[in-house]
């Protein structure tokens, strides 16, 4: 099946099952705009919570804040958003739509990266366990040619952006014979620039009105209120902050359902660092982030580092987490080293000094800061990608199961009664009252037994519990395994403790120590 069709149904599930909505779907919706419905939500929640615990309660030197969407609109000046916070856009004449020049010129390379992969893939399955992979790279015609594509296409992109090159980037879509998917047309305006920020009016009346931004990122909320925190923590170097909330970018080109949105969420942690160590604290965070990342059990095959070759004007070094989607390897994380940028341009704009004061070396100094900036839109994709499963069974029969990690599940246990009679549904209710206060249980007794479990399998429940007529004899239950499928007698009293084990967000910390 092409991966474009399996996205598509991965959609369509997250609709079906209460995962994501349309946001404003009874008045058609608004265009790259979601909402998190009864089981995304959950979701979501549960990987915030990986993410939380494994900065602020695995790091005794980091803590988290929750700061404002609103901020002073000097901020947005001092960080360079007002003047540089752009997108290279491009029109199609004939479509009358609009899209970010960049992306359509790295749709082009992932498409040679794509046909290299096909080969590799071919010869894999033609030559079995005897197949060398790096050989077959290295001589095979095809892949050659392609290589030699991409590589020349990747170092003219390079060089356009990191001359911001308007010209250059139309130049390289009319060469590449880039067409709009719209109209198949290569009927192209000029690039030009586009600001990004969402802006308001903040004032009791108009005339007294002044104009602030939704803000962009959630970083510079850490940044501004950096020596707050130092101070009434007595923080010393090296000391982290984190912060999960809400960002806002007027994206024109938002696609990919819920990967590039116009309201979506951050989790950011900014670790400031003593003046000349911070390579050796950026090399240590990558792998650590990589690690949070695999702790998930993908695959380490599905992720990759992309190092930046255009730096931010605030980095000295910056990398990208990528995992493969269903429409090729895309940034789900972001770690830069931004030098000490953020802290003096607040501490030039506002007037007041933010160094720290370093009691070892007796100095003033302003700390420079690693940063790693974790999507959780992006992160709840990735994993909603991976874990959507198609499997044919050997009775004949075919489930759609969301594999997801037992600690993720928005469901982590459901009870059905067996039959809607003969006290069934009391013991089964009894049982959720005993295990409500650990998990999030669900109760069905809805169609046979065997709909109850393909419906769980859907959200990715890991565990089903069912209720016989034999639990009101000896106390035990049937206990199913969403993955295996496999089935096991267990006393109640036992159920707590053997789910407790899998489900826990700290059988994910576990493995990160």
């Amino acid at each position: 099946m092409a991966q474009e069709d399996v996205f598509k149904k991965i959609v369509s599930h997250c609709k079906e099952y209460g995962f994501v909505f349309p946001s404003s779907e009874i008045y058609d919706g608004l265009a790259a705009v979601y909402d998190y419905a009864q089981n995304g939500v959950e979701l979501k929640n549960n990987i915030k919570e990986y993410w939380w615990k494994s900065m602020v309660l695995l790091h005794e030197n980091i803590v988290g804040i929750d700061s404002a969407i609103f901020m002073h609109p000097s901020v947005w000046k001092a960080s360079g958003h007002v003047d540089a916070f752009n997108d290279p856009l491009i029109d199609n004449r004939d479509s009358k739509k609009r899209y970010r020049a960049d992306n359509l010129i790295e749709d082009q390379i992932g498409k040679f990266e794509e046909k290299i992969r096909k080969e590799v893939e071919k010869a894999r399955k033609r030559f079995g366990d005897t197949f060398d992979e790096e050989k077959f790279r290295e001589t095979n015609p095809r892949v050659l040619e392609n290589q030699k594509k991409r590589d020349a296409l990747h170092e003219r992109y390079s060089e356009a952006m990191s001359k911001m090159d308007l010209a250059e980037l139309k130049q390289i879509i009319l060469d590449e014979g880039i067409v709009d998917p719209i109209s198949g047309t290569k009927n192209w305006t000029d690039v030009r620039q586009f600001n990004l920020m969402f802006s308001t009016e903040m004032g009791a009346s108009a005339d007294t009105a002044s104009k602030i931004y939704l803000r962009p990122e959630t970083a510079q909320g850490i940044f501004v209120n950096y020596l707050n925190v130092q101070k009434t923590g007595r923080m010393k170097l090296p000391f982290g902050i984190a912060q999960i909330g809400k960002a806002f970018r007027n994206e024109i080109v938002a696609r990919q359902f819920i990967f590039r949105m116009r309201e979506f969420e951050q989790m950011e942690m900014q670790f400031f660092v003593k003046p000349g160590t911070e390579m050796e604290w950026f090399n240590q965070w990558k792998t650590a982030r990589m690690q949070w990342h695999q702790a998930l059990e993908f695959g380490a095959d599905n992720y990759r580092f992309h190092d930046h070759e255009k730096l931010a004007h605030y980095a000295n070094a910056a990398t990208d987490i990528e995992f493969h989607m269903p429409f090729g390897f895309k940034e789900v994380e972001g770690i830069h080293s931004r030098t000490d940028f953020d802290l003096s341009q607040h501490e030039k704009f506002s007037g007041k000094s933010i160094k720290y004061f370093d009691p070892q070396t007796n100095e003033s100094y302003v700390p420079y800061v690693i940063e790693t900036s974790i999507g959780v839109d992006r992160m709840f994709l990735s994993i909603l990608c991976h874990a959507y499963t198609e499997e044919q069974l050997e009775n004949g029969e075919s489930r759609v199961v969301l594999k997801l990690p037992a600690a993720l599940a928005p469901v982590k246990l459901a009870v059905l009664p067996l039959v809607k009679k003969d006290g069934l549904p009391e013991k089964a209710c009894e049982i959720i009252n005993a295990l409500k206060f650990h998990f999030n249980c669900s109760y069905d007794e809805k169609d046979t037994i065997g709909k109850r479990y393909r419906r769980q399998d859907a959200i990715g429940t890991p565990y089903c519990i069912t209720v016989d007529y034999d639990t009101l004899k000896d106390n035990c239950v049937t206990l199913r395994f969403r993955d295996t499928m496999e089935q096991e007698r267990v006393n109640i009293n036992e159920l707590n403790g053997i789910i407790e084990e899998k489900v826990s967000i700290a059988s994910l910390l576990k493995k990160l120590q």
